[in-house]
């Protein structure tokens, strides 16, 4: 009888194993990540196809540009994989060396786009250090962060590290660029709260904050006037509204099964900036609000499970660290989600793994593999 009921455990075992996607949350991520790169490669072909061949005389410029950095990605992710997150510390002197002489450089040498200068020349391609920023900031907060929690210290909001962590949001919004220096900056304020920050002192940071994003708005009068029509785009529909109403446009016309691959109208010079910032309104457009939601629980989902190993990691470093991570990755989908859909100011935020852009996906790719490297040492213990 006994033998009997153990055969019928084993086999209930074997079939739950057998319904499960992954088997742990470390491949959890892992596909996820590739289910989103996939979504993206596709729609970033659909809205980028007809201003390619408009500009560059091919409607594959920038499919085949995509491809490479994710096949570059896949190399920073496998790296970032293979490497105990631990090492990444006794390398930060040079990885923010590194970064911050790319910020000075960007401001010298970087050629200006629509007023700005944010990326680096490299030959075929080119590099944004703002987006390694965004990552190294974590890291390096997460180092300081884990320090003190260990210790049983006090958390403190004026450290060197946020000195440093200020100099690269600073050098980032010279460039101009607030929403990559708000999110530099934003992220390991985040960290630091959650770490364990006395609440008066949160009341102070959050006052704090509040007055430096209202200064920094005001600094550009186009920021004020983006900020106005954020909630009523149609007020300046054919100016700092336009964006916002093409956008929401193509979202409506999706409905609920979308037009169709290939088939979304707003593409054909309706919606500035298709492929990059707002490549979800596209995304919409041709795949309905069912698209539309599938999209969301991936994300959704990718945060369960970059919780998860956070509440696995080893140690100290390695829970703060995926923390981060996980609001870097699913904070920036959260901000262009709520900008395509005019819920929040054109901020210029792209929506992950999506939206078009080079060192940003690079950067994201191996964000994903920090992260599957502290969960797969997290399943070892």
């Amino acid at each position: 009888m006994a033998t009997s009921q153990n055969a019928v455990k084993t086999n209930s075992t074997a079939t739950d194993e057998k319904r499960r996607f992954w088997n742990n949350d470390t491949e959890a991520i892992i596909g996820i990540m590739v289910v989103l790169l996939i979504l993206g490669t596709i729609n970033i072909f659909s809205s980028s196809f007809i201003i390619a061949e408009a500009e560059f005389d091919s409607p594959y410029f920038f499919l085949k540009r995509h491809l490479i950095n994710i096949a570059v990605g896949f190399v920073a992710f496998g790296i970032c994989f293979k490497v105990d997150y631990h090492k990444w510390r006794g390398l930060m002197p040079f990885i923010l060396l590194f970064t911050l002489i790319s910020l000075l450089l960007v401001l010298v040498i970087g050629p200006e786009v629509n007023g700005a200068r944010r990326w680096l020349p490299l030959g075929v391609t080119q590099f944004q250090p703002a987006e390694m920023a965004k990552l190294v900031s974590i890291m390096i907060m997460a180092a300081y962060l884990a320090l003190q929690v260990k210790a049983n210290r006090e958390i403190k909001f004026f450290t060197a590290q946020m000195g440093i962590i200020g100099v690269m949001a600073l050098l980032t919004e010279q460039e101009p660029d607030m929403g990559t220096a708000s999110i530099i900056l934003g992220i390991p304020i985040i960290m630091i709260i959650v770490a364990g920050l006395d609440f008066k002192k949160v009341l102070k940071l959050v006052g704090a904050v509040i007055v430096g994003v209202i200064l920094l708005i005001l600094r550009q009068p186009y920021r004020l006037e983006r900020l106005k029509v954020t909630y009523d785009p149609w007020s300046d529909a054919q100016n700092f509204g336009y964006q916002t109403v093409q956008s929401l446009s193509a979202i409506g016309s999706g409905e609920l099964t979308g037009m169709g691959l290939g088939v979304g109208v707003s593409k054909y010079d309706y919606l500035p900036e298709a492929h990059t910032d707002f490549a979800f309104a596209i995304f919409c457009q041709e795949n309905g609000f069912l698209g539309a939601v599938f999209v969301f629980l991936l994300f959704a989902a990718l945060t369960i499970y970059a919780a998860r190993v956070a509440n696995r990691a080893r140690d100290e470093y390695g829970q703060i660290l995926s923390m981060g991570i996980m609001v870097l990755i699913v904070g920036q989908a959260v901000a262009n989600l709520l900008m395509v859909g005019g819920m929040f100011p054109v901020v210029g935020v792209p929506l992950p793994f999506i939206s078009y852009g080079g060192t940003s996906l690079i950067v994201t790719m191996a964000s994903i593999g920090i992260l599957a490297n502290i969960g797969r040492l997290g399943n070892k213990d």
